[in-house]
């Protein structure tokens, strides 16, 4: 069995889909808010 050194993963791949996950979620967020506002607005 090989050796771990600490520090020697490449994690290029885990940080990119948690940069699109951040993405999305502030998306998503921005989205909801406009959405609500638009119902308070409209809805009286």
């Amino acid at each position: 069995m090989s050796e771990h050194t600490h520090g020697e993963m490449n994690t290029d791949v885990q940080e990119n889909t948690f940069n699109g996950f951040v993405k999305a979620t502030t998306y998503s967020c921005v989205a909801i808010i406009l959405f609500l506002i638009f119902l308070a607005i409209v809805g009286g």
